[in-house]
């Protein structure tokens, strides 16, 4: 990401708001000193009484979205983007509140590198924003290998709830990429060692607790979910939940206090509420329910509560609706449509962009014609969110290496679109280089009806649910593995056909094959593999070559970050 990625000292001095008064800042969001319990000097975890007011009355505060269009590996900006959007409204004198999703270790130490924004739009402090935070990832990680520990235990001394050992889905996880744990075998030694079975493990935010703590909407709530958590299936063919092994107590208790939002700021110093981090491949890629209720309880009407949603449109802005929405119940007005030349520029499909890797010196040069033969994929993107009856407002994000000529035809393409557009640069001028974006955001959310329209019904069958999202991004239909047409089906006949669904896929595509750029035509998803996530609520089908543990890079940035032992200051860390 070097082409685009400030440096950091182009950025607020980490230590310029230390120490700065997190009652002040909490206020600006309308929550209560008596509900601000600070974690050292620069972040505060916000109980969940804050959030009774949004759950008494209807939220009166404008409801945003930042998605984007199909993405390079390298992302476009949209937490920049959104940085940005909240300082440019708040330079307007409107109230607004950013929620994001906290980022995790395993990117930040492999090729992304942290995701807290860049330049002139970032979140603040960088350093716990990027690292352990106030803990609630440990925690996630704690929680669920406790029940994984707990099912092998099981094993070891009786089994007496039957378990096949062959059916058992529940992995251990990690916040760490790490390719050598992917397929592992465990119980090796003597008797007294484990029952001896192959096992694998997953990144942290892979983790269905992870996405319970972001779904849930109270302690109560967070503990059911966690009960009805399938880890496989007995000997008959029942279902087995962490209820069934005595173990959903024990994980709330690890994880109670993590279900509170943390409260960060933007360099500028607006309220952000960090909470949970699922994985955008194979969950809803969306920062928690309660952080929103919150910033929703406490933003006045007429202020903005501004969130995130992974990826594209296609994936993202889907999961957001039908899966965040559907259980929270607020209705977002306006969905910004993060839009960058080299993005479009990719889906031309006349250069090849690999992550880790600079871009090819030729995409660099002024090409009008290949913006124009990439519009495609940011025309299907509007298409989609106006499909959900949403308010689209296109963000041109700026990097240094954009030519005057052709971001100029990117807003010509998106007025063809009939779509406000603006043109932003969130890294190198902050809130002062979006107040065009805030304009035309408030002005998309002063003219929404008011409806959101989601993709399906919860009383359409499992694979219907599929079919539709398959069809939204543009598939002829849809093709099962024979054991994954045989699971669903058993999902379905016992009694989780009510659940929603998520197509784990690539995000560098509207299909599954990373490869296809553009709008591709002519293809089916072909879904390998279905898994239930029952306590978060949804059955997820798995296309494509897609890996749940990440591996580092040849050269990772773990090497680049070290420690002044003499000042304490993180070093490298972006």
């Amino acid at each position: 990401m070097s082409d685009f990625r400030a440096d950091t000292n182009t950025a607020p001095a980490a230590d310029s708001r230390e120490g700065a008064d997190l009652v002040a800042l909490a206020a600006q969001a309308g929550i209560g000193a008596a509900h601000v319990v600070p974690h050292g000097r620069d972040v505060a975890k916000i109980d969940l009484g804050a959030m009774t007011r949004a759950l008494d009355r209807g939220c009166g505060s404008h409801y945003v979205v930042v998605t984007a269009m199909t993405p390079t590996p390298f992302g476009e900006g949209k937490t920049t983007t959104a940085i940005g959007l909240v300082q440019g409204l708040a330079r307007r004198g409107r109230q607004a509140v950013l929620t994001l999703r906290q980022s995790a270790m395993g990117p930040t130490f492999g090729i992304k590198g942290g995701a807290g924004g860049a330049g002139r739009a970032r979140v603040l402090p960088a350093e716990r924003m990027n690292l352990h935070l106030t803990g609630d990832f440990h925690a996630v990680t704690a929680a669920h290998n406790l029940l994984a520990a707990m099912i092998d235990n099981h094993l070891y001394h009786g089994n007496a709830l039957r378990i096949d050992e062959r059916t058992i889905t529940w992995p251990r996880v990690l916040d760490v990429n790490d390719r050598a744990l992917r397929h592992i075998v465990t119980g090796l030694g003597a008797k007294i060692d484990g029952v001896t079975r192959q096992a694998s493990f997953e990144i942290t935010p892979a983790s269905e607790v992870m996405v319970i703590l972001s779904l849930a909407t109270s302690l109560a709530d967070l503990r059911e979910r966690l009960g009805r958590i399938v880890i496989g299936q007995d000997l008959e063919g029942g279902w087995v939940t962490a209820e069934d092994l005595d173990a959903a107590g024990a994980m709330t208790a690890i994880v109670r206090d993590a279900l509170d939002p943390n409260l960060l700021r933007t360099g500028e110093g607006e309220p952000v509420l960090v909470h949970t981090g699922p994985f955008g491949n194979i969950a809803t890629g969306c920062s928690s329910i309660i952080a929103d209720l919150v910033a929703s309880a406490g933003t006045a009407d007429g202020g903005y509560v501004v969130t995130e949603a992974g990826f594209g449109a296609d994936m993202g802005l889907e999961r957001f609706v039908d899966l965040k929405c559907a259980v929270s119940g607020l209705k977002p007005q306006a969905a910004v449509v993060v839009v960058t030349v080299r993005a479009l520029k990719a889906h031309s499909g006349r250069f090849q962009v690999v992550g880790g890797k600079e871009l090819p010196a030729r995409m660099l040069e002024e090409d009008l014609d290949a913006v124009r033969a990439g519009a495609a994929n940011l025309r299907k993107h509007l298409q989609i969110v106006r499909d959900f009856g949403l308010e689209p407002v296109v963000a041109v994000n700026v990097f240094p290496t954009d030519h005057a000529a052709e971001i100029d035809e990117v807003v010509r393409i998106a007025r063809q679109e009939d779509a406000r557009v603006a043109v932003s640069h969130p890294v190198t001028k902050g809130g002062a280089g979006c107040l065009e974006l805030a304009d035309a955001v408030a002005e998309a959310c002063g003219r929404a009806n008011g409806t959101v329209t989601p993709l399906y019904q919860a009383q359409d069958d499992l694979r219907t649910k599929i079919a539709k999202v398959a069809s939204m991004y543009g598939a002829e239909g849809v093709d099962y593995a024979p054991a994954a047409s045989r699971l669903l089906g058993a999902y379905q006949r016992d009694g989780y056909g009510h659940l929603a669904v998520v197509v784990a896929k690539t995000p560098l595509s509207l299909s599954a094959d990373p490869a296809l750029k553009g709008v591709p035509a002519g293809w089916r998803l072909q879904v390998r593999e279905v898994r239930l996530a029952a306590g978060a609520g949804y059955v997820y089908a798995i296309c494509g070559n897609l890996s749940t543990m990440p591996g580092l890079p040849s050269r990772p940035a773990a090497e680049r970050i070290d420690v002044d032992v003499d000042t304490g200051e993180i070093l490298n860390l972006r």
